[in-house]
């Protein structure tokens, strides 16, 4: 399943032209807390990139819930990974799929959201991150100075108190212009 494909067929509903990189998601799952998860959330998975990095760290017998509005990212998604439970829909409605998390990672394109749907999925997220849970985000370097983005830092301050930053991880797409080797 390309995500080149989907963006291109449905770009409001895809957020990101190529896949993220290996290197991003283990950057990203490494230091927030699933080796000691008993149920991990992942918004937006797309084609997996994510989902297979947290895979590799999830402890036996700990869920991984994985919330895609892509139908045809979530059907390839199910069928290569059939221990993930796959939920077809979107994050606006979270908490009526998942009672609760020790970890919520998204790969939701956050600052093409309007404030209205960014504020939504935050609630929901907020409903069902357990208390001591991490929630882990990505977003573009270049992308920080746009409204949305701002906006979406300042509600992510106001609903945890702590937000915090990781290094960037600059190969994080994947298109021929900037492969990565396994």
């Amino acid at each position: 399943m390309s995500i080149t494909r989907e963006f291109l067929r449905a770009p409001a509903h895809t957020g990101a032209i190529a896949a993220s990189s290996r290197r991003l998601a283990a950057a990203m799952v490494a230091a927030i807390g699933v080796e000691r998860a008993a149920h991990v959330v992942e918004l937006g998975p797309g084609t997996g990139v994510f989902t297979e990095a947290l895979l590799a760290r999830l402890r036996p017998g700990a869920r991984l819930t994985a919330v895609e509005v892509n139908p045809r990212l979530a059907d390839a998604l199910a069928r290569r990974h059939e221990g993930v439970e796959v939920i077809t829909g979107s994050a606006e409605h979270l908490a009526r799929h998942v009672r609760t998390a020790d970890v919520v990672v998204s790969g939701l394109p956050w600052a093409l959201f309007p404030r209205a749907r960014q504020e939504r999925v935050l609630d929901q997220v907020g409903e069902v991150v357990a208390p001591g849970g991490r929630f882990a985000t990505s977003a573009y370097p270049h992308a920080a100075w746009l409204p949305a983005a701002r906006r979406f830092e300042a509600a992510l301050a106001r609903r945890f108190g702590f937000v915090g930053r990781s290094r960037v991880v600059w190969a994080t797409c994947r298109p021929p212009a900037c492969t990565e080797r396994p």
